[in-house]
């Protein structure tokens, strides 16, 4: 794979299925040059082998699929060029979609209500004279912000007190009917009579465009309202919030309740005593007698995050004592995709991180799991629905594709990978363990570049540093291996999907046991593979992998280059400019000053001798681009070779999902650095 391929890597989203089981519906989501952006439709994918996939959509970019509970609607997001995604719903079985939204900075998600008559969806609400509220007020011509709260910014949304994420509820018009029109003329003029309850502008149940339908706002307080689900009857909207009072100085989240007609305050359904949690996802079981969530305990600080494992949790949905049903030292089940579907009358589907993959279980309300998907791949999401699973997963050949289960085995329903197989290429990667030097096992992936050797090696390191390398399809390795470099990726400890043990155990030891691992994952692979060539290695490593590069090429000088991106590189400054450097570092590294400096990469940085391009976005929140700033100049005060790569309109997410020409440029500048220390012979 080279970088002209980025356009072939097609993301697929967890299906939608249909009730009666026979198909789903996904979101294909691509890079394109042209568009400078991401574009993509839905597909909608039989069960029966006889039936290909087939694009539903035309639109610039639709995501988020959900058929309608009866079947007869598909609700999706859909965005233009220069837009916001809005709610927008087509017959199930094809037409003219139409939107339902106008939300001024979009809508974030949506769920349907039983009756598939009624949508819950949150959008982030602006105040007013910001955000484009009010003709002729830039962004930088907005009143002043005065902040008085930890929790005022977020990578990769900006400011969020003045936008917080809202509820609101809007009925779903039937589809049959004929279509609104704008006033016109007469009409128009008529309309602004104050005389017409459409004229007021100061109920927010007012849409600007009469051609979509009132939406009624839910919510109201200044914090972000997630994971709102309906009710097994609809009568009531589960949301997850920080509305409990002290929430700016802790990480925790609750499980609220409203009843979707309004009127009423959010009630707090979780019991107050006991450990405090961060709730990531709510349901309520078909049967109406449970409530499902994933939660991380936080300890009495309500601030203890470092590598705390995501549980599954069910209490009964009249009140009483939650109960954990999964195994919070072995299982980390994954918040992003939260509870996937419910399963029967009284189960849920789930995804678990499991040394490098990611498996699909099903939990019962009465204390049963069982392993529905496993194996070496990476399951993106599931839908069931008329005794069908489908399944969208990734693996070693696939960046995206849907199955469906069949007597525990999954059959191949699509092949979105198949051009950047025969076009770009893939390598299939290596798997291996090897020991540190304490006992402990690493594992990892070699991709091998073809040839004979001896190649150049990069030994990559991943960020969080509670996540994981996985099985599935990673750009970054296949475009190095295709330039001639052996890339080398492992889990060390302080990883995810190696239980909660191996992640916590470099909490206020970072740099230790970690650096430990990673170099004798690279000791390993160079003594079990003469193609290697041991005199020419180069480290690079993205936030908490560029915290980690940093530490190492202050302390082993094998390196004969290194690339610093998005780092965690001063704990110190990282405290007042980060979004969430009021606890992170502080958890991690400790909070006194000799603690900091212990685990510092700015602290030690009077040793490094390695060639060190420092990569960085503008608008990081995350890891702020003062990190690499102070970084590279303290390299170049010290006579160290080094670069500083600044990527203008770019978030902490750049390498992921950045502008297609950045992503593209990234890879560039990256493979003209190695070519420059790292020269490949062939």
């Amino acid at each position: 794979m080279k970088p002209e391929h980025l356009p072939l890597l097609n993301s697929v989203s967890a299906p939608t299925v249909h009730p009666d089981g026979t198909r789903a519906v996904v979101s294909v989501v691509r890079p394109d040059f042209d568009a400078d952006t991401y574009v993509g439709q839905l597909w909608s994918i039989s069960r029966n082998p006889e039936r290909l996939p087939r694009r539903l959509t035309r639109g610039f970019r639709d995501t988020s699929p959900s058929f309608s509970p009866d079947g007869r609607v598909l609700a999706f997001l859909r965005a233009s060029p220069d837009g916001k995604p809005q709610l927008h719903v087509v017959d199930a079985a094809g037409g003219e979609p139409q939107v339902i939204t106008n939300a001024k900075l979009g809508v974030s998600y949506f769920a349907w209500a039983p009756d598939s008559h009624r949508i819950v969806f949150a959008a982030r609400t602006p105040e007013e004279g910001r955000y484009g509220t009010v003709d002729g007020v830039s962004s930088a011509a907005e009143d002043a912000r005065l902040i008085t709260d930890y929790k005022y910014r977020m990578n990769g949304v900006g400011y969020t007190a003045d936008k917080p994420l809202q509820l609101f509820l809007v009925h779903v018009p039937d589809l049959d009917d004929e279509p609104k029109v704008v006033r016109a003329g007469r009409a128009a003029r008529q309309g602004k009579d104050s005389t017409d309850p459409r004229a007021s502008k100061d109920s927010p149940d007012v849409p600007e465009d009469e051609t979509v339908p009132t939406a009624r706002q839910l919510t109201a307080a200044a914090v972000d309202h997630e994971s709102a689900t309906f009710s097994s009857d609809g009568s009531t909207i589960f949301f997850v919030a920080a509305l409990h009072e002290g929430s700016d100085g802790d990480l925790a989240t609750g499980i609220y309740s409203l009843p979707a007609a309004g009127g009423q305050d959010p009630v707090p359904l979780q019991p107050t005593e006991g450990p405090r949690q961060a709730v990531h996802s709510v349901r309520q079981s078909r049967d109406g007698k449970w409530l499902f969530y994933l939660a991380q305990e936080l300890g009495t600080s309500g601030l203890d995050f470092v590598a705390r494992n995501t549980a599954m949790y069910v209490m009964p949905s009249g009140g009483g004592d939650p109960i954990c049903m999964s195994d919070v030292e072995n299982m980390d089940l994954d918040t992003g995709a939260g509870l996937l579907e419910l399963h029967g009358d009284d189960s849920v589907l789930v995804l678990n991180n499991a040394q490098g993959t990611v498996e699909l279980l099903e939990f019962g309300a009465t204390g049963n799991h069982s392993l529905v998907v496993h194996g070496d791949r990476v399951v993106v999401g599931a839908g069931s629905g008329g005794g069908s699973i489908f399944v969208t997963f990734a693996d070693s050949a696939t960046t995206g594709d849907v199955a469906i289960l069949e007597a525990g085995q999954l059959r191949l329903l699509t092949d979105f990978s198949a051009r950047l197989r025969t076009e770009a290429g893939i390598i299939e990667p290596r798997e291996l363990t090897f020991t540190s030097p304490d006992g402990h096992p690493v594992h990892g992936w070699l991709v091998m570049p073809p040839g004979k050797g001896p190649h150049p090696v990069l030994l990559n390191i991943h960020g969080g540093p509670f996540a994981q390398y996985t099985v599935g399809v990673f750009d970054e390795a296949q475009v190095y291996a295709e330039a001639g470099y052996a890339v080398l990726m492992c889990n060390p400890r302080g990883s995810a999907g190696y239980g909660q043990a191996h992640g916590r155990s470099i909490k206020g030891k970072m740099g230790t046991v970690d650096m430990q691992d990673v170099l004798a994952f690279l000791d390993g692979a160079l003594e079990k593979f003469q193609e290697l060539d041991s005199t020419a290695l180069g480290i690079m490593g993205g936030s908490y992998g560029g915290y980690l590069t940093a530490w190492t090429i202050s302390q082993d000088h094998r390196f004969k280059a290194a690339i610093v991106e998005r780092g965690f590189l001063d704990p110190v400054s990282f405290v007042g400019s980060s979004d969430i450097g009021w606890f992170f570092g502080g958890e991690y590294t400790g909070p006194m000053p000799e603690e900091m400096a212990a685990q510092s990469p700015m602290a030690t940085i009077s040793a490094v001798r390695t060639p060190t391009l420092v990569i960085h976005s503008e608008e990081d929140l995350r890891c702020p681009v003062e990190q690499g700033q102070r970084y590279f100049t303290a390299l170049k005060q010290q006579g160290v070779e080094a670069a500083f790569l600044v990527f203008p309109g770019e978030n902490h997410e750049l390498s992921r999902s950045g502008t297609p020409h950045h992503r593209k440029q990234r890879f560039e500048h990256i493979l003209r650095w190695w070519a420059k220390y790292l020269p490949v012979k062939a």
